[in-house]
């Protein structure tokens, strides 16, 4: 039988006496004489407590001291009973005692052993403790982290559901605000597009009335032509035979001189006829020139009217205004362009020397407007509205001192 099976017979015997009720110490006694006797194995805390299951650090060390007595005790009565000789009996004691002190020996070696071996696992306790309450002490400071953090936090929630409500009631506030406004851009937007369906509406009349124009214009010019050209072919048809006639007079006064006096009638009422027919034909080219004039007016009318379509007269007068205050940027003007040129209407002085009436001119489809008394200039703009915001305003340049350009008045 190996020494496992011979452990395992012992915790059985133990278990067996365990369940008859016997106590801890002579568990631990048993224990130790099959130790000793039956195994060779010096009994020790580990041993005992192995086989045993029971037991604490103090009390198994009192178990096996009392083995140890006991085995004295049983030695020393044996050795001074019965007759035995005396050098016996002293070479037994000696071998006794030298086993004793062997034992003692060996004893005190092996708790040496487990003293260290008790200091090593009292050590690891004690470091694994130290371990322990590092941990704990670090767990107590990550606790009153995540506490003040929470706190924090909870804090700050509090603040957050603060502002949330305050943010809430604003946003209805102004959500109000936006509804009313909504509504009221939508009315403007209704108003507004009305509007612009009336000027649509208007602008499509002026078309027409601009269309009835050209036609009328143009029967009335080819009309005049054609009085003008048939004034020019009777006073040519009328004067051919007066001139020739004339001639035949004039060949004839040599001869005769008698008919000189009625031949000078004659030639008398054939001038007042072609003074009167000059003087036709000047009252023709005369109303003709009026026509042209007529014309030549309508025609600015119709490109001012094509200019003025693009925007509102309403809208351009607003912005005309604002650019005589001086409210908008360059930028602003660029975004509208020319769009307004239309209606722009130039300033009758110069703000400056309050002299000068101040004369438009465009080059290249820039547009510039300069006083001829001081040269103040607005510079090159994109549009007479911006020509006429520089010119108003106080840091418009100094005209240059020679130019060419095409003037615009």
């Amino acid at each position: 039988m190996n020494l496992d099976q011979e452990r395992q017979a012992i915790r059985g015997e133990l278990e067996s006496m365990r369940a008859q009720g016997v106590r801890r110490q002579e568990l631990s006694l048993h224990a130790c004489k099959r130790l000793f006797f039956d195994l060779g194995i010096r009994p020790s805390m580990a041993a005992v407590r192995d086989l045993t299951q029971t037991g604490s650090a103090s009390d198994i060390p009192k178990d096996i001291d009392h083995f140890w007595e006991r085995i004295r005790s049983v030695s020393r009565v044996k050795v001074g009973a019965g007759a035995i000789p005396k050098a016996l009996e002293d070479r037994a004691g000696e071998l006794l005692g030298a086993l004793f002190e062997e034992a003692l020996l060996q004893a005190k070696v092996a708790l040496d052993g487990e003293r260290e071996e008790i200091r090593a696992q009292i050590s690891a306790a004690d470091q694994r403790a130290h371990d322990a309450q590092i941990r704990l002490d670090a767990a107590d400071d990550a606790i009153r982290r995540s506490d003040a953090r929470a706190e924090a936090a909870w804090e700050r929630v509090r603040t957050l559901e603060a502002q949330l409500l305050s943010a809430t009631t604003h946003g209805s506030v102004h959500l109000e605000g936006m509804q009313a406004t909504t509504r009221r851009l939508d009315q403007e937007n209704e108003a507004l597009r009305q509007r612009l369906e009336n000027e649509q509406t208007t602008n499509a009349a002026l078309r027409d009335r601009i269309d009835a124009l050209h036609v009328e214009l143009r029967q009335s010019t080819e009309h005049y032509a054609q009085q003008i050209k048939d004034a020019v072919a009777e006073a040519e048809r009328r004067v051919k035979p007066m001139l020739v006639e004339l001639d035949s007079l004039r060949s004839m006064a040599a001869t005769y001189q008698s008919s000189v006096r009625d031949a000078s009638r004659k030639e008398f009422e054939f001038i007042q006829q072609i003074a009167a027919a000059k003087a036709r034909a000047d009252r023709l080219d005369a109303q003709l020139r009026e026509q042209s004039d007529e014309v030549d007016a309508l025609t600015k009318q119709v490109a001012t009217l094509r200019t003025q379509q693009g925007i509102d007269p309403a809208i351009a007068v607003l912005l005309c205004s604002l650019v005589s205050d001086g409210r908008l940027t360059s930028e602003e003007l660029g975004m509208i362009g020319t769009a307004a040129d239309g209606h722009v209407t130039l300033p009758a002085r110069c703000p400056k020397c309050q002299e000068g009436e101040p004369e438009l001119s465009e080059v290249n489809h820039r547009f510039e407007l300069l006083c001829p008394e001081c040269e103040h200039s607005s510079g090159p703009g994109e549009s007479r509205l911006a020509a006429v915001n520089r010119f108003l305003s106080k840091d418009a340049s100094p005209a240059p001192s020679s130019r060419s350009v095409d003037t615009v008045r």
